[in-house]
């Protein structure tokens, strides 16, 4: 197999960027709960503490705020931490730091100082994660200049997303949805950037153009598949980064189908798909809005039962359904669609 064939999962990618970065610039190292386990957090940091020793991966106390300002510590220092989060949810722990140091260092100090550092956050549903371990706060930090988010969907993405994160010179959030980790792709060997604020066309359609963050790009594509059997186009965009956001190819894409569907992987209300749909509104003017809808969590806390998470979350079956309400103006009823990496999920966390 040729270097431009190889699959790898989500997981083996982000631990091949960990490790290419770690082995090119040694002021790169990654802490966090867990990171040094058997499990090495879904194999995304497995064995590094072996091969670079416990100083450059290393276990952390339950003191997120007081980890955040060490990381922020050594990045003044001119070193280039990565924060693993079992959870995004453990980042309001760290608001302070991150916020209101972190993101204004470089801009308070007129650009003599550098904040480098690449803060993982894990978000997700299944095995019972419940109202504290089940929330995607993303859209906390877009609205923080200083600060960039980006939320990789594909192995190839993610690669070169933490590769981009981890040498640029500002905080980078960077969000993993636990059902991606499975999820196999081509990755290439070498080591390469893929760049903030360029969003991906997946699938090309004329109808409706449906935008999917993190894992809802995952559902996005299968309603596609469905809406296609319906006589629905459907144009799938991944942001891929989410600050900053392209919202010019959103927007020649919604020009084009007059109908856009926003998926978020968190709450509607302020969130990553009001932002998109006013940006939207903004970029077009009077050529002609179009129709738009979006969709996220239900309105309340995250559920902890598989029956009623499939109800709280959008899933390929109702993103079919908004969408094509969306184009046809009437209720349909999609087939049902699986969703394996998320009825095979068993854990560990």
């Amino acid at each position: 197999m040729s270097s431009a064939d190889r699959e790898l999962t989500y997981s083996e990618a982000l631990h091949e960027a960990v490790r290419q970065e770690m082995s090119r610039n040694s002021d790169v190292f990654v802490f966090g709960l867990g990171v040094d386990d058997a499990k090495g957090m879904y194999g995304t940091t497995a064995g590094l503490h072996e091969e670079f020793g416990t100083e450059r991966n290393f276990d952390t106390p339950l003191a997120e705020d007081a980890m955040t300002g060490v990381a922020i510590g050594a990045a003044l220092a001119g070193m280039r931490p990565i924060h693993v989060h079992q959870r995004m949810d453990f980042l309001l722990l760290c608001m302070n730091q991150l916020i209101n140091i972190a993101a204004k260092a470089s801009y308070m100090y007129a650009g003599a100082c550098h904040v480098p550092i690449v803060v993982r956050g894990i978000i997700g549903r299944s095995w019972g994660q419940g109202a504290q371990h089940s929330q995607a706060l993303h859209s906390f930090f877009m609205h923080v200049p200083g600060i960039k988010v980006v939320a990789p969907t594909t192995p190839h993405d993610a690669k070169g997303c933490l590769i981009a994160a981890i040498r640029d010179d500002n905080p980078v959030i960077f969000m993993e949805h636990r059902m991606l980790y499975g999820n196999r792709g081509v990755v290439p060997e070498n080591d390469y950037e893929v760049p903030f604020g360029q969003a991906r066309i997946l699938t090309s359609g004329n109808d409706v153009t449906i935008v999917g963050v993190s894992h809802m790009i995952v559902e996005c594509l299968r309603a596609a598949h469905v809406l296609r059997e319906a006589g629905v186009s459907a144009e799938v965009i991944d942001p891929v980064s989410l600050a900053p956001l392209d919202i010019d190819t959103i927007a020649a894409s919604a020009r084009k189908t007059k109908h856009l569907l926003v998926v978020d992987t968190s709450w509607t209300t302020c969130g990553t798909g009001s932002e998109i749909l006013a940006q939207l509104v903004e970029s077009l003017g009077e050529e002609g809005i179009p129709k738009m809808k979006r969709m996220g969590y239900a309105p309340t806390p995250c559920p902890t039962t598989r029956p009623l998470e499939d109800i709280y979350y959008p899933s390929g079956q109702t993103i079919a359904e908004a969408a094509h309400a969306l184009v046809r103006g009437r209720d349909w009823t999609a087939p049902q669609i699986e969703a394996r990496e998320i009825s095979e999920f068993r854990g560990p966390f």
